[in-house]
């Protein structure tokens, strides 16, 4: 979904809770725009956390030496 899909939801949700006077039976727009606005972080947050861990590898490579031992070489890589 991303930043786009999140800062959409605040964006309409704020409108929809601080700028909009009309009234519609049986649903409160004030609260719909709360929760629309909530969610709209919510998605923004966790867009934020997942894209930060996107970027880095990590590999491990496991070597058998001729004795049987084993040594294990791991890296990390920054993307």
């Amino acid at each position: 979904m991303g930043y786009g899909f999140g800062g959409f939801l605040v964006v309409v949700g704020l409108v929809l809770a601080l700028a909009v006077q009309d009234r519609v039976e049986a649903v409160d727009l004030t609260m719909v725009g709360w929760i629309m606005t909530a969610v709209g972080v919510v998605l923004l947050l966790l867009t934020a956390l997942t894209l930060g861990r996107r970027g880095r590898a990590r590999t491990a490579t496991t070597t058998t030496h001729p004795d049987g031992s084993q040594s294990v070489r791991e890296s990390r890589t920054d993307m």
